[in-house]
């Protein structure tokens, strides 16, 4: 037996002590190594940051750079207003989210309570407008138009609207000066998204939270310059939050000011004008539906030939730009993004595709002068040509014997061109072909069509060239759909999609024919056609389209002009070129324009014009009309709105009498026109930036109309048809009693009724 006494401790005890103290010494080596770690090692680091933690950021939104037009008249700037703004961050803090504050300032600022809870909450997939796409950090505006009784209210009684702030703030403005729109060319803001924030981070122009955005036309296009700089004030604070020191501040930076090349007054005349065409129109009987016009879009292009420089571009249905300032009601984005309402938002100039109709016969007379036909050649215009048991009439089924391109051009003959693209789809190998030429084609694009122009406007379409490459992609994205729904003996959808299962990649004789007068898949835009009309005007040079025209600084020291840059030349030698010009002058003199032209003086303004009217499988006719001087280029076109001439013709008539100053007698008032030539020099800027611009009347059509009585709806009047010159054919009910009654002197203009058609063939 041991004489050492018990302990009480067994070996396993004993072991097990041991691991607790092991454990223990660890923990606490550890935590030791940590400590050393974040208060030695990495001590200065985290002293700025729980330093930074004291600061806090006041940002003071840049304000933006204005948009003028070419004389600085102010199309888009900023305007003072006592802006009511809700945090969010303050609101979601208190137990009912804010409901009762939302309320209360409801009640002030004269809101439905929902109505102002829309307006706060933030914008997802399955949220409608109103919301709020910015973010959720950034104070959300309630609403831009309070008034200094309501903003005294909610700032004296603070403690009663905590989250809520009432402050004068630089809102954007689009002026409409002279009652000039230009919604779709200038655009809209809206808050910058977080994604933007976090895309734009690392890039020369990032975002702060407060920004505003550009979300299409110029103001999207040009932002950056437009945007400026914020400035952010850093004060540091204890941790009751009270200022204690500032810290370092970066001043913030104004936008810059853009020069279009608009002119505010010829853009309100386009707009009415092409407004008023689409309201005649809707009142003239569709003989061939049996049915009013809908005429229920339009755009109008005006630019200046040589340079290709946009001084008008209008689009309808249209929408007020002012509608998204502080904030859009669900109403408003409805209508505006509807289908009812047509899609304003869509700028039908650069974004609107239609087949062209006759106004493409520049094209196709440029490709059979290339494939080696005689320009002064004859030509057989009869009343009809016949493919493969199909017979393609001309338009009215009229005849004009043997006549050379240049007439063809002056008739719209179409004819002539049925006949030359057959004989090259035959040249080419027909169903079959080898190694094919494709003249008519390759013209198409070499004019430019099939690719955007390059209009400093974002979002623009291509349009379409229906060659071979894209029959082929086409007939390859769609032959399932069409070999299940075809039917050989079915209806005429059925019968085309039948066709298209078994064919659809091939390049028929129809297609051809139909192509070669601005028909079948042919689509373009209006900015398109404009820019190969002025390259024709200008000698063949094809510009990139373009609306600004300077860049200027906020102090007015550095003006960065945007140059016209040429794109390519019109594929036609100097020869064809000045025969197509005379020809289309013929089309203004005794041509299908001449009657929507009696009385211009065309020996001081040489008038060139063709006349388009496409058909549209399912709707009604699209109007065309293409014109030219030495100086603009006008191209005019409405959706289901008849003819060329008949629907469109007597609005660019308008329009080049405003630019001009021509009366209905054929006198030229240099005082009365608006733009005789192009502007050419920028603003001038004062020395502390400012550019002072020219007064406008309050609505320049107004001006234009001093002896002129008519209401709006007398201005388009029916005339005694057989009382009409006869110039060419009478039209088939498209628009062909319709003329427009003269603004100048208040004299009426008889004329004959005239225009382009094409007629749509399969075979």
């Amino acid at each position: 037996m041991s004489n050492i006494p018990e302990t009480g401790r067994s070996t396993r005890v004993q072991t097990r002590l041991v691991v607790i103290q092991v454990l223990v010494l660890s923990l606490l080596a550890t935590l030791g190594g940590r400590l050393w770690y974040l208060q030695i090692r990495q001590g200065d680091e985290y002293a700025a940051e729980a330093s930074g933690n004291h600061v806090q950021q006041v940002v003071q939104p840049a304000p933006r750079g204005s948009i003028l037009d070419a004389r600085g008249v102010a199309l888009a700037d900023n305007e003072t207003r006592l802006v009511v703004s809700a945090s969010r961050t303050d609101l979601l803090k208190m137990k009912d989210d804010g409901k009762a504050v939302l309320t209360k300032l409801a009640g002030v600022l004269g809101m439905r309570p929902k109505d102002v809870m829309d307006k706060v909450r933030l914008c997802d997939a399955e949220t409608p407008q109103p919301c709020w796409n910015g973010s959720p950090y950034q104070p959300i505006p309630v609403t831009d138009e309070a008034t200094p009784k309501q903003a005294l209210q909610i700032r004296e009684r603070a403690e009663d609207f905590p989250g809520i702030t009432a402050e004068p703030m630089a809102v954007r403005r689009y002026a409409a000066p002279g009652k000039a729109n230009t919604g779709q060319v200038l655009g809209y803001l809206s808050p910058v998204t977080d994604e933007e924030i976090k895309k734009a981070e690392n890039t020369d122009s990032p975002f702060l939270r407060s920004d505003q955005v550009g979300r299409s036309g110029l103001e999207r296009q040009y932002d950056k310059a437009l945007r400026g700089k914020a400035g952010v004030t850093r004060y540091e604070v204890d941790n009751l939050g009270r200022v204690i020191g500032e810290a370092e501040s970066d001043p913030g930076v104004p936008g810059s000011n853009l020069v279009t090349s608009l002119d505010a007054r010829v853009q309100r005349v386009a707009e009415y004008e092409l407004n008023e065409a689409m309201k005649a129109a809707r009142k003239e009987m569709d003989r061939n539906t049996n049915r009013l016009y809908e005429a229920d879009a339009g755009a109008v292009v005006v630019m200046e030939a040589k340079t290709g420089r946009v001084v008008a571009m209008a689009s309808n249905p249209t929408y007020d730009p002012n509608a998204w300032v502080g904030g859009i009601s669900a109403k408003d984005y409805k209508r505006l993004t509807g289908k009812e309402s047509n899609y304003p938002l869509l700028n039908r100039a650069t974004q609107g595709q239609a087949a062209p109709g006759s106004i493409f016969k520049v094209v196709s007379t440029s490709a059979a002068v290339e494939a080696g036909y005689d320009f002064d050649g004859g030509y057989d215009c009869s009343s009809s040509y016949s493919v493969g048991g199909q017979v393609f009439k001309n338009f009215e089924s009229a005849s004009y014997g043997s006549i050379d391109l240049g007439r063809a051009l002056e008739l719209s003959c179409d004819t002539v061109y049925y006949r030359l693209a057959h004989q090259e789809w035959k040249k080419d190998g027909g169903n079959n072909p080898k190694n094919p030429n494709d003249y008519f084609y390759e013209a198409a694009h070499e004019f430019g069509l099939g690719k955007e122009t390059g209009i400093d406007l974002p979002n623009e379409v291509a349009g379409r060239v229906p060659d071979r490459e894209w029959k082929q992609k086409y007939w390859e994205a769609n032959k399932d759909a069409w070999c299940k729904s075809g039917k050989k003996d079915g209806s005429y959808v059925e019968r085309l999609a039948y066709e298209g299962c078994l064919e659809g990649n091939k390049m028929r004789a129809g297609d051809a024919i139909n192509y070669s007068i601005g028909q079948g898949d042919t689509l373009v835009t209006p900015i398109q056609m404009a820019t190969i009309y002025a390259a024709i005007s200008n000698g063949g040079t094809l510009y990139d389209p373009s609306i600004g025209k300077a860049i200027v600084s906020p102090d007015g020291k550095d003006v960065q002009a945007i140059t016209p840059q040429p794109h390519g030349k019109l594929p036609i030698s100097k020869a064809t070129l000045a025969k197509m010009d005379d020809a289309l002058a013929g089309v203004a003199t005794r041509g299908t324009a001449a009657w929507r032209f009696e009385g211009w003086p065309q020996d001081e303004i040489p008038m060139h014009a063709k006349t388009g009217t496409a058909e549209v499988h399912g709707k009604q006719t699209t109007s065309w009309f293409a014109t030219y001087t030495d100086d603009y280029a006008i191209v005019m076109t409405i959706s289901q709105g008849g003819t060329g001439s008949g629907a469109s013709g007597p609005a660019v008539r308008n329009i080049y009498d405003a630019l001009y100053g021509v009366s209905d007698d054929g006198k030229i008032d240099r005082k009365k026109a608006l733009l005789p030539e192009p502007q050419a020099k920028l603003p001038a800027v004062k020395a502390d930036g400012t550019i002072p611009a020219p007064k406008i009347s309050k609505d320049i059509v107004k001006d234009l109309l001093p002896d002129e009585k008519a209401s709006p709806e007398e201005e388009y009047a029916p005339i005694d048809e057989q009382q009409q010159g006869a110039t060419t054919p009478t039209q088939n009910g498209d628009n062909h009693d319709t003329r427009r009654h003269r603004r100048r002197g208040g004299g009426r203009r008889r004329g004959a009724a005239g225009g382009s058609g094409s007629r749509r063939a399969r075979t």
